[in-house]
């Protein structure tokens, strides 16, 4: 009877832990797809990271327009100094885009010519199954 109780214990404890993780789950795929995005504008690999970016993104501007944009706003900044998560939600609606799933990142960020700026980006689920970003905003 032990042996069964302690058996009924340990399935629950793992049902509970697997609930959790799967409830984590789209934030952290979503950090991840957001940070290796981020390193990709850090390094000045603008074209790339619209070619990684979501389908979203893309269908939001040209490729050309996006480096334009992106490399006059972020090149007088310069190099990164510190970037710490500010908070994250994760939501299935986003105000002027497709429903869908979402997970808004804030960043508080510290450039060399820029010491405080909020850098907000939004990776999605794709249609494709992946996380990739959607929306990129800094201030």
């Amino acid at each position: 009877m032990k042996v069964l109780t302690r058996m009924l214990f340990i399935a629950v404890s793992l049902s509970l832990l697997a609930g959790i993780a799967a409830a984590e789950r789209p934030e952290r795929m979503a950090m991840t797809a957001a940070e290796e995005w981020l390193r990709l504008v850090d390094k000045g690999e603008y074209a790339k990271s619209w070619r990684e970016a979501s389908s979203l993104f893309k269908a939001g501007g040209a490729e050309e327009e996006w480096i334009r944009t992106v490399a006059s706003v972020r090149k007088p900044f310069g190099k990164v100094l510190r970037r710490a998560v500010k908070s994250m939600q994760y939501t299935k609606t986003l105000p002027g885009a497709p429903d869908g799933e979402y997970v808004v990142i804030v960043y508080d960020t510290s450039f060399k010519k820029k010491k405080s700026s909020v850098e907000t980006i939004t990776p999605m689920l794709d249609k494709d199954g992946k996380w990739r970003v959607s929306g990129y905003y800094i201030r």
